[in-house]
């Protein structure tokens, strides 16, 4: 178990974090594996990150600094959990764009007792100025305040405790080679397979206490587009069909029709995919597209399309980026039941 303090950090900042409600927000916490014993997936990232926390433990030293790269949902706060759960220490939790200048970082860091770890998610959205005042504190573990003002003005070169800074990050291209380079260990998570996910949609079940049959797990974990927060999503979801239509149970039946309800097909595509890739199909004859123009036809910023819907269809093949734009596969086509166009060969 965490210590006292970090649960009262830990359920603090929990309370602020914005992209749910409070009872969605309730279950993830539930759901959520505190071991490297109940993670599921990521084996490779999982194992180095044991020998890791074993080896640190045995000096009584702090672990080395962590960045975790991947899509959303795939676990990268879970594993900061972990982390500070294995290592016996307190957690504490902040995000990029809630630290607007140094001397919000200053107060973070003046708090972390010695061995801490700190969890900053989208790490790639802090200021420049705020980053900078970080390498000092990541390397030599100590921050400068500057005192006073004009001639006056003296720098402060302030101790803080050697701590462990796990950092997140959904698009690590934005991340700073300065920054990059004083992570000891970055890792990037990848998409789960169906098998990973059936584990974690049992386990979760479990925990819910929700009778849930083997081929229901498998139609979920199918439909859940390699992200272990969706599945644990369509299962609550799930879970509410099965106990108002039907006997609380979960069988195959009343997972298709409460998947097909949630407009999320065989593939795991939403409404939203489907839009996506209609639009290129049927408005720009399947491609070339640019980004611009498809986020002006959806109403969704560019920075949504690319980070949040993109990296499925790319990962799924229903999608391909050139130089020229994005362009609908030939397996969206045979997806959505379209004919796909006839084009033009090149000359030479």
């Amino acid at each position: 178990m965490l210590s006292e303090r970090s649960s009262m950090t830990t359920e603090k900042s929990e309370t602020l974090k914005p992209g749910a409600g409070v009872e969605e927000r309730r279950y993830e916490i539930a759901l959520r594996p505190s071991r490297f014993d109940d993670f599921v997936g990521q084996d490779k990232i999982k194992d180095n990150l044991r020998i890791m926390v074993e080896a640190a433990s045995r000096r009584g030293d702090p672990l080395d600094h962590v960045l975790l790269c991947g899509p959303p949902g795939l676990g990268k706060t879970t594993m900061a959990y972990i982390l500070a759960e294995e290592m016996g220490v307190t957690l504490h939790l902040a995000s990029g764009p809630a630290i607007e200048h140094k001397g919000q970082l200053a107060a973070i860091l003046t708090q972390l007792e010695p061995r801490d770890v700190l969890f900053i998610d989208e790490i790639h959205r802090l200021t420049a100025v705020v980053e900078e005042n970080l390498y000092s504190a990541m390397e030599d573990f100590r921050i400068e305040v500057v005192h006073g003002d004009g001639p006056y003005a003296q720098t402060l070169q302030l101790p803080i405790h050697p701590f462990t800074l796990v950092a997140a990050t959904t698009r690590t291209g934005l991340l700073t080679n300065p920054m990059r380079s004083r992570f000891g260990y970055p890792a990037r998570l990848d998409y789960y397979p169906p098998e990973a996910l059936e584990s974690i949609v049992s386990r979760s079940a479990g925990l819910l206490g929700c009778p849930l049959d083997a081929p229901a797990a498998g139609e979920i974990s199918r439909r859940a587009r390699g992200t272990p927060r969706i599945v644990n999503r369509l299962l609550r979801r799930a879970r509410d069909f099965a106990e108002v239509l039907g006997d609380g149970r979960i069988t195959h039946e009343m997972s298709r029709e409460a998947l097909e309800r949630l407009d999320v097909d065989s593939a795991g595509l939403d409404e939203m995919d489907r839009r996506y890739l209609l639009v290129i199909m049927e408005h720009y004859d399947g491609g070339p597209v640019g980004i611009e123009t498809l986020a002006a036809a959806l109403s969704e910023p560019r920075d949504t399309l690319e980070d949040v819907y993109e990296p499925y269809l790319l990962q799924q093949g229903f999608l391909a980026r050139t130089a020229r734009g994005r362009v609908a596969t030939r397996h969206a086509y045979e997806h959505l039941g379209r004919q796909e166009p006839k084009r033009q060969g090149r000359l030479f």
